[in-house]
């Protein structure tokens, strides 16, 4: 009988424990998303751990869409405080965020940066239009007035004063922010310098970006999130060029060049400017409920729209980021500072 009740109470015990052990808070910062914004909010981590004495909170690189498709999916525990994004936020995405009981996102503008079109140092040089993304890598193109499967197989075929070698580019997959910035900013309005297609946009941009969103499986290639190994393969394969962001060049300047995109050369103040064509914002999203919820959060989030990280001169801009302006940096502070949540985006 005695033996009974003690095994009785020893089960009882590790039930328990079980059950405290399943729903334990957890007591780190966590945030994923972006491969670009991934070096920044990781920099951003080890000084918040050193100044705080708090977790290093995780961090990981899955891609835009990955990380946001995470973030959205509920407001507990087992999903990330933090999506990091190099582009906005969609209507669609902030809808399933809605749906998941996730209805009070902070979105933060970090810092801007760059696309760049790269190939190795000794390569012919590239001084491109954005015309030229278009032609070069839509899987279907305009020829006489209508759609065909792109028929050009080296960027001399496209563009006086182009090389004559064969195109061939690796870049980010469909998951990618870099992707989806790329496809806007340099595929999509290279499309549109072409009064056909500018005007379908208007009339139909469902239709236009079904036309030439889609990139041809012949001269593309995913290459993954790693924009590493794209800088590796740039220098292993002849003729090739690859798509990635600024920061990764930066890094790299010894082994890669990167192309003019309509005269200008991607740098610190061409993208700051917005006179770069392929510049853009690369920003975190924050659930408001989980900030203190999460231990460290606020301040983590503190500390990565602080003057010492994302103002001009901090650590962040010694990374690779490119700052904001110091006028729209304030902004986000006080953004931060009164827990403005953001509405839903109109596109």
């Amino acid at each position: 009988m005695m033996m009974k009740r003690l095994l009785a109470v020893a089960a009882f015990g590790l039930a328990v424990s079980a059950a405290g052990a399943a729903n334990a808070a957890r007591d780190y910062v966590w945030a994923a998303g972006s491969s670009t914004v991934f070096p920044y909010t990781t920099r951003v981590a080890e000084n918040f751990a050193r100044k705080s004495g708090s977790k290093t909170p995780k961090v990981e690189s899955l891609g835009t869409g990955g990380g946001i498709k995470l973030f959205c999916g509920g407001a507990g525990d087992d999903f990330p405080d933090i999506a990091n994004a190099s582009r906005p936020l969609k209507a669609s995405e902030f809808e399933a965020c809605q749906k998941n009981g996730v209805t009070d996102i902070l979105e933060i503008k970090v810092g801007y940066d760059g696309i760049v079109m790269a190939m190795d140092k000794r390569a012919p040089d590239f001084d491109m239009k954005l015309e030229h993304l278009y032609l070069a890598l839509s899987s279907q193109v305009l020829r006489q007035g209508r759609p065909l499967p792109n028929p050009y197989r080296t960027w001399s075929q496209i563009g006086a004063g182009l090389p004559s070698t064969r195109i061939l580019v690796y870049g980010p997959p469909p998951t990618s922010g870099t992707r989806d910035a790329f496809l806007e900013l340099g595929i999509e309005h290279g499309a549109q310098r072409f009064e056909v297609l500018k005007a379908m946009k208007k009339d139909d941009e469902k239709a236009f970006k079904a036309l030439v969103d889609p990139l041809r499986n012949d001269g593309w290639i995913d290459a993954g999130e790693n924009d590493n190994a794209i800088v590796q393969t740039l220098t292993k394969t002849p003729g090739s060029s690859g798509v990635f962001g600024y920061f990764f060049y930066e890094e790299n300047m010894d082994k890669v060049k990167v192309a003019t995109i309509d005269g200008v050369k991607p740098s610190l103040q061409t993208i700051a400017s917005g006179q770069y064509p392929l510049s853009r914002s690369l920003f975190i999203y924050v659930k408001k409920s989980r900030l203190d919820l999460t231990p460290g959060l606020r301040a983590f989030v503190r500390e990565f729209t602080s003057d010492s990280a994302t103002g001009r001169g901090g650590y962040l801009q010694e990374r690779g980021l490119i700052p904001l302006p110091p006028a729209l940096h304030e902004q986000v502070k006080q953004k931060v500072k009164t827990g403005a949540v953001m509405d839903k985006p109109l596109k």
